[in-house]
């Protein structure tokens, strides 16, 4: 180096060293992630669907512009991602960012604004209070993306997180206050999932058929509107089908997952036989199942109590064998949505409604780290029962949904009333936490008719299936066991028709029961691992705001004359040396 430095023409070796060194390190990206919690590294799946890309796909990000804080920060971890994706993506992903409307007239701009709603594209309306004039300013925030690969459908993300944070709080008496930053940063957590989510739905070769099955008194998709958001969700991300168990036995070779959703009529033996055989072989099935009857709609009719009682749905000894027991009783907890209920009259007549805290809608969520209900918002159940696991050599069983720490059970049959709490005697019966509703099942299953059939019936359900009677399953699989099936169904408002799933009349509120079932059957049927990026949680690390507000002069100080300080001190101490060394 000495000798380079050394030599007249030096500065025209620097100039040459100098780019050369730059291009050579364009040619190679790495970067350490030293956070506890690997927030800036991709996991490992997300890594092999992006270097497997084929084809290009488009990302039109339309949270830009001049934003509000939160939302800025949001933006800027979306765009750190998507250049990360970018760069592994060997530039195959193409990151667009633009505000959709931007020049265009009102009547056009909201045109354009319906079409992107009908794609999924959420919008957001925020209102900022100036401390100087004290006037209000609304903003209209598109915290959404869309993912667009081929001639396939677009794929809309929305950016904000799935799930609300709350602040503690006390379930009797608070009004539950959400904790904004902690909600921020769950957001900021998913990003990576919901990307490369998108991507998977849109690239993948093949589409999983999902089954819904009817012949027991179940409510038919896309005709009866109590599960009209079932039929139109699944249909966006599978191949939706219907089977009559009455019919045969379904083929776990086409079918990938079984859907069994509210089940009013008994199943007899041949009906759990064709299930049994369906997991013996390797299928999946989803049991959304309502023990007990109980319907809010049969309380409102006669505003008086009412018994709910058992259904006799012939489901339990399939279930226990295979791990689970619903039990015959009502789950209520003191955590809970509120509904209407009318108190008197208004002086015009009309009926006048206050909203009561109702324990019969829990609210549930996870107590683990399962990537199904992981970083979810609130599950709301409608009349949920209890589910006890039980003994099943070989089975693992995951709680995916359970109550809060103020829960209890009402055994059946139990009665339903509208002053379900009377005094305080009724308080402390809310002892009990975390009651399962939902259990994931992975392994492999032992057969309910193992030693029941003679030789003659199991040669009957051979042909009829085309497959060897099995006494146990063929390969590890899963199941998954819910004890309400309102968690899946929709409400019916009379005035506007059905609501989505996970929405109540007067809630204004949309629990996560849509996100958490779409999770369930993507964890059924898909292999890809990219559900790992579900398990990411960011810790916050906030500073104490209370300390903050009292050493704000001290840390004024330091940040400011500190840095002053310390350069006129080194100034002056330079020039004196300077006159020492110098100085005759």
């Amino acid at each position: 180096m000495n000798k380079i430095l050394q030599h007249k023409y030096w500065w025209i070796a620097i100039l040459l060293l100098f780019p050369a060194i730059t291009y050579v390190s364009s040619l190679f990206r790495y970067r350490i992630d030293l956070t506890a919690e690997k927030r800036f590294s991709l996991t490992q799946p997300t890594k092999e669907l992006l270097h497997n890309l084929d084809s290009t796909i488009d990302i039109q990000v339309f949270l830009t512009g001049d934003l509000p804080a939160d939302y800025k920060k949001l933006s800027i971890a979306t765009q750190d991602l998507l250049n990360e994706f970018r760069d592994l993506s060997n530039n195959r992903i193409q990151v667009h960012y633009e505000n959709p409307g931007e020049g265009l007239d009102d009547t056009s701009k909201a045109y354009l604004y319906d079409s992107l709603s009908s794609l999924g594209v959420v919008f957001d309306q925020t209102q900022d209070v100036s401390s100087a004039n004290d006037k209000a300013t609304k903003q209209l925030i598109i915290p959404s993306a869309l993912v667009t690969y081929g001639n396939r459908k677009p794929f809309a993300i929305d950016l904000r997180s799935s799930r609300k944070v709350y602040k503690n709080f006390n379930v009797v008496n608070d009004i539950p206050q959400e904790d904004k930053e902690a909600t921020l940063n769950a957001a900021e957590a998913l990003l990576e999932f919901k990307f490369a989510n998108a991507v998977d739905k849109l690239t993948r070769k093949y589409v999983p058929v999902v089954v819904y099955t009817i012949g027991n008194g179940e409510p038919l998709p896309l005709r009866d509107p109590r599960v009209n958001d079932i039929g139109k969700s699944l249909e966006n991300e599978y191949r939706l089908g219907i089977f009559d168990l009455k019919q045969g036995y379904p083929d776990p070779q086409q079918i990938d997952a079984l859907l069994i959703v509210k089940p009013t009529q008994p199943f007899t033996d041949e009906d759990k036989l064709k299930i049994d055989q369906y997991v013996m072989h390797g299928g999946k099935v989803v049991w959304c199942i309502d023990k007990l009857y109980a319907e809010l709609d049969s309380l409102m009719r006669s505003q008086s109590d009412f018994v709910a009682f058992d259904r006799n749905l012939n489901v339990d000894d399939i279930l226990f064998k295979y791990g689970v027991r619903i039990n015959g009783d009502l789950l209520q907890d003191l955590n809970c949505a509120k509904i209407p209920i009318v108190v008197g009259q208004n002086p015009d007549g009309s009926p006048q409604m206050q909203r009561f805290p109702w324990p019969y809608y829990p609210f549930v969520s996870t107590t683990n780290n399962n990537p199904i209900s992981k970083n979810l918002d609130r599950v709301l159940p409608i009349f949920p029962s209890s589910i006890d696991t039980v003994s099943a050599p070989g089975i693992q069983k995951t709680i995916l949904l359970a109550s809060d720490t103020n829960s209890r059970r009402l055994s059946s049959p139990a009665i339903v009333s509208l002053n379900s709490i009377k005094d305080d005697a009724e308080f402390q019966s809310f002892n009990k936490s975390y009651i399962p509703v939902a259990v994931l099942l992975e392994g492999n299953f032992t057969s309910l008719y193992a030693n029941r059939l003679t030789k003659d019936i199991q040669d009957s359900v051979t042909r009829a299936l085309g497959k060897p009677f099995a006494r146990a399953s063929e390969k590890p699989t899963k199941q998954i066991v819910m004890s309400d099936a309102d968690i899946v169904t929709n409400t019916v408002s009379q005035s506007t028709g059905p609501l989505s799933m996970g929405e109540i009349p007067f809630e204004n509120y949309r629990f996560a029961n849509r996100e958490f079932f779409l999770n369930c059957i993507d964890y059924l049927v898909s292999n890809n691992g990219i559900f790992q990026a579900r398990n990411k949680d960011f810790t916050l690390r906030l500073l104490d705001k209370k300390k903050t507000e009292d050493q704000r002069s001290m840390w004024q100080l330091i940040n400011i004359a500190v840095p002053i300080v310390v350069i006129l001190l080194f100034g002056a101490l330079y020039q004196w040396r300077r006159k020492q060394k110098f100085s005759v």
